[in-house]
């Protein structure tokens, strides 16, 4: 799995999570049971993780869904 977004923002990780179903992108939360142990203040990102045969597909789609800017760089 690849990072494809890192975010303390849950109302976006929520709209790309949405997108990443809709569109059948294997994908996971990671680090959202992370919150229990900060106190729940959004000090540590979530990251969204994509299946590696998908993150082309994956990025192409938050891109034109106008989610460019939040997309992590290919290392």
């Amino acid at each position: 799995m690849r990072e494809v977004v890192r975010t303390n923002d849950i109302v976006l990780i929520s709209a790309l999570e949405a997108l990443l179903t809709a569109a059948e992108i294997g994908h996971l939360v990671a680090d959202s049971h992370i919150s229990a142990l900060e106190g729940s203040i959004g000090v540590i990102p979530r990251r969204i993780l994509v299946v590696d045969d998908d993150v082309t597909r994956a990025r192409r789609l938050l891109s034109e869904a106008g989610y460019a800017h939040v997309l992590r760089q290919d290392d």
